[in-house]
């Protein structure tokens, strides 16, 4: 048997585009019976149909909306996965390899490999877990290729023509629990609580320092016979200056809904975030699904 999960997302409001494509197969045991699982995924992030004005202006000084064209700025990754039980069956262990392919139209592009880590402890009802993404750091090779002509535009109206660079991303830890209990027969209830460390300099987050920052986010899960499921959020804590008195700060949150569904082997799950537009940040949709797939039997 194996798993097939696709996952499409619209960032700030339909602007930014991210979509995935996985697949994962549980592998043959190890010789103690420990289990394992191996996965591939592809996954996009870009923004389309930017429009490219560098020609707008023609050499007699001219208007031509006709020379504005459109370009992407994208990114893809490939992952492979692999995760397994430790000697105590309430550990386990993962983690991926990645190679990421960074473009931006025809003007520049890059390359770059990530590591990412993780692992998780059951121990009755509670659930904790740590991961580490790009625990290695992660290099992006960058290449600029733009035009004679190109630079020549760039020269002349006083922009800095890119050039070959490294691009540098930085190690993020995440520390989680959560404690899984039944309410009754059919309803069970999920409380999580995840604290994001980031190490790339100070960020606008309710934890901030120069060195390290922590965001810490809240989660609430609803479930019905494991076959529906309502699910509620918090995250993304900030502070900005008041728009009635600017020499005030307040804070601001991101709620976030969403649903979950079981329809025989697929499941379908939906999500909403920035409930209301409480925080600056634009809301986006994300839908889900997932396919459980079973080998053929021999005849």
């Amino acid at each position: 048997p194996f798993q097939l999960g696709i996952m499409h997302a619209e960032w700030f409001a339909g602007v930014a585009k991210f979509d995935f494509l996985g697949i994962a197969r549980p592998l043959n045991p190890l010789s103690d019976g420990r289990k394992r699982a191996f996965g591939i995924s592809i996954v996009r992030f870009g923004i389309d149909q930017i429009p490219y004005t560098l020609n707008l202006v023609d050499k007699d000084g001219s208007i031509n909306y006709d020379q504005v064209t459109e370009f992407s700025a994208a990114d893809y990754a490939l992952t492979l996965s692999y995760a397994q039980q430790l000697r105590n069956p309430n550990i386990s262990i993962g983690g991926n390899l990645k190679v990421i392919r960074r473009t931006i139209g025809s003007f520049a592009s890059a390359w770059g490999v990530g590591a990412d880590l993780g692992i998780q402890y059951k121990k009755g009802k509670w659930r904790f877990a740590a991961v580490g993404r790009d625990i290695t750091t992660t290099y992006n090779a960058w290449t600029a290729t733009l035009t004679d002509e190109e630079k020549a535009v760039f020269a002349s109206t006083g922009n800095v023509i890119p050039k070959s660079s490294v691009e540098i991303t930085k190690p993020t830890f995440v520390l989680a629990t959560a404690y899984v209990t039944p309410l009754s027969t059919k309803l069970d209830l999920t409380v999580e609580t995840d604290l994001n460390f980031t190490t790339d300099g100070q960020r606008n987050v309710l934890i901030s320092s120069k060195s390290v920052n922590i965001d810490p986010r809240f989660g609430l899960e609803l479930g019905y016979q494991k076959l529906a499921w309502l699910r509620a959020g918090v995250g993304n804590f900030q502070q900005f200056k008041s728009e009635t008195d600017p020499t005030k700060k307040e804070w601001t949150m991101q709620p976030n809904i969403g649903i979950g569904l079981k329809l025989g082997r697929l499941n379908v799950d939906y999500a909403l975030t920035n409930i209301g537009r409480v925080s600056q940040i634009l809301y986006s949709h994300i839908f889900s699904l997932k396919l459980d797939l079973k080998q053929r039997a021999d005849n």
